[in-house]
């Protein structure tokens, strides 16, 4: 069964772990805008990978609205975000995104990826400043607000091949 990765990425973090999947699970790997273009029908399994920004995975449209035409495939997301993996904040935000009937059958999978201000757009890095900023303002910080803004307040990277493995399994049939 062949396999497509299809994935959304800003800064490359979401494109790193889309490469590792489709790499490992010797799938075509494919730009969400290339992947617009084309007829996925012929794929026994569709793997999208896209990144989080307050609380919402960017481009989740396209895949919430092409699940219909993808009825008896496997189905997968991954979303890459700044939050590590053991984060409580995870499994809530899965909820919020992927909860109800829409999503039965469909395997849902979190990536620590990191912040890259270097390669954040501007409405991106405003937005992060005007956060960052308000965080810090803000008189009783506790201690999970006072780790985001150490997590956040420069670039980082912690991405691993490692996160990647349960997709792999969930793949192994294909």
């Amino acid at each position: 069964m062949k396999t497509a990765v299809v994935y959304h990425s800003q800064t490359g973090f979401t494109r790193r772990y889309a490469q590792w999947i489709a790499e490992a699970a010797k799938a075509d790997c494919l730009e969400l805008s290339e992947a617009r273009k084309r007829d996925l029908s012929g794929y026994g399994a569709i793997v999208f990978g896209s990144w989080v920004c307050a609380g919402s995975v960017s481009k989740l449209g396209w895949f919430k609205t092409n699940m219909e035409k993808w009825k008896g495939k496997k189905l997968a997301v991954f979303c890459v975000g700044a939050s590590p993996a053991d984060s409580p904040e995870i499994q809530e935000f899965l909820k919020q995104n992927f909860g109800g009937a829409e999503y039965v059958g469909v395997k849902i999978f979190y990536c620590p990826g990191g912040f890259c201000y270097e390669k954040m757009g501007v409405q991106s890095k405003f937005m992060m400043k005007v956060f960052m900023k308000a965080l810090k303002a803000k008189k009783e910080k506790t201690a999970a607000e006072e780790e985001m803004i150490r997590w956040i307040s420069s670039s980082y990277d912690v991405s691993d091949k490692r996160y990647i493995e349960p997709v792999l399994e969930y793949l192994q049939d294909c």
